[in-house]
């Protein structure tokens, strides 16, 4: 058994239900202790409620179970947090706060910190974005989310806390349903096509953004937090580059399987968010590091969330369309 114990802070969300299985997989039960403000049901490992901005309850928990690692999922997303900006702000940075301080009180080995594309503006090179660009975000998440980073590399730097971190594209996968992200089209595109109903996009057809399958996100998390640290030479946080595509392009590959799928496009708010951000990321900082490598492109994850969901589906009793 692994001596790594393991808290994964917002382990209810799109990301966490996932990384949480993941980690519970690769180190076991007992290594892993997942965290929420709600209960979590059916979960082989011990799960604590918990507002990851309560700095005494993540104390508690930390002291109780001996963990030596924290990844802190919990954060109000990007198109989500447009709606109530002071609170995205509260809750983003109080909670990243809390955990590197206490982090750092009890000198633990490691700390997770999920950034995203959202730190960048419009005053980038939209393709192949450089790891160095300037962070001008144009949402509270993405502000939240570069002033994290650079909380990050402060605490690595004044205290030694060995704080990692990835600035995620939109992640599309089918273990879970986002939680008010911009690139959330990108996953309900494909529950609709399961269940040949029409689907309302609320980007441009041609808005081009990076994404990444959740396999490829998972794998990406483990792998940074398991290399050595002395390979580790990025202390904001590593661009992640898979697959950048638009939605057209999405709905071209669906019809390969479902030739009558429909897409209308009602461009809203989430798109002048999206507008703002890089095409693709130059990502050649993560490959050099720690050998990063992504393994699914559109193709890929089309086969995949249809087959998936389909199966989902059919297990539910719902009707779907003919798959693949």
């Amino acid at each position: 058994m692994s001596k790594q114990k393991i808290l994964v802070t917002g382990a209810n969300g799109q990301l966490g239900t996932v990384l949480s299985k993941a980690l519970i997989e690769r180190y076991g039960n007992d290594s892993v202790i997942t965290s929420d403000l709600r209960d979590k049901a059916n979960t082989p490992n011990i799960h604590e409620i918990l507002d990851a901005t309560d700095t005494a309850g993540l104390k508690r928990i930390i002291s109780t179970h001996g963990i030596t690692e924290v990844y802190h999922l919990a954060a109000v997303l990007s198109a989500k947090g447009e709606e109530d900006p002071i609170r995205t702000w509260e809750i983003n940075l109080k909670s990243l706060l809390s955990v590197l301080s206490v982090a750092a009180e009890h000198k633990l080995n490691k700390v997770f910190f999920p950034s995203s594309i959202a730190v960048y503006g419009g005053n980038i090179k939209k393709w192949d974005t450089p790891q160095d660009a300037p962070l001008n975000p144009s949402t509270v998440y993405g502000i939240s989310k570069a002033a994290g980073e650079n909380w990050a590399n402060y605490y690595f730097t004044k205290y030694g806390l060995d704080v990692r971190s990835l600035r995620y594209p939109g992640i599309i996968g089918h273990e879970s349903r986002p939680g008010g992200g911009t690139t959330d089209y990108a996953v309900d595109i494909f529950h609709k096509a399961v269940q040949g109903q029409k689907f309302e996009c609320y980007l441009h057809e041609d808005a081009t953004l990076p994404m990444i399958y959740m396999d490829d996100a998972i794998r990406a998390t483990i792998e940074l937090m398991e290399a050595p640290k002395n390979c580790i030479s990025i202390r904001t946080s590593y661009n992640l580059q898979a697959a950048s595509f638009r939605p057209k392009d999405v709905a071209k590959a669906i019809r390969k399987f479902y030739p009558d799928f429909q897409i209308d496009y009602k461009p809203d708010f989430r798109q002048d968010i999206a507008a703002s951000w890089p095409y693709s990321l130059d990502d050649s900082k993560a490959r050099e590091d720690w050998k990063w490598h992504p393994q699914f492109h559109l193709k890929d994850i089309v086969e995949e969330m249809i087959s998936e969901l389909s199966k989902q589906y059919t297990k539910q009793g719902y009707k779907t369309c003919t798959t693949i």
